[in-house]
């Protein structure tokens, strides 16, 4: 396999996307929800399997994360959100819960 620069998002998404992460995650309220198939998932029903993590350039707001998961029915996808200051609080609360995380 060539060997991929990973520094940007969009080059991540889209070598996770060839090894089968398609589907889009968001948080929900208290679920994670597939806008793919809209079934909604809790933190004990999911894997991350992998995290990647991308500096703004000349702005740490500009900060964002990147999380490939694996629900329990094997749905994979991606969730994206922004780290640090610029992180959603609903989705850091639900991604704390999750106990199930590799890098």
């Amino acid at each position: 396999m060539e060997k991929v620069n990973m520094d940007s998002l969009v080059t991540v998404l889209a070598e996770i996307e060839n090894l089968g992460f398609t589907s889009q995650f968001e948080i929900n309220g208290k679920t994670m929800v597939s806008l793919k198939t809209d079934n909604h998932y809790m933190p004990d029903q999911i894997k991350i399997v992998h995290f990647y993590r991308f500096e703004g350039e000349s702005n740490p707001e500009d900060s964002s994360i990147m999380y490939a998961i694996e629900t329990h029915d094997k749905e994979k996808g991606t969730l994206v959100d922004g780290y640090g200051i610029a992180s959603d609080s609903a989705t850091t609360d639900f991604i704390c819960k999750v106990n199930d995380i590799h890098k």
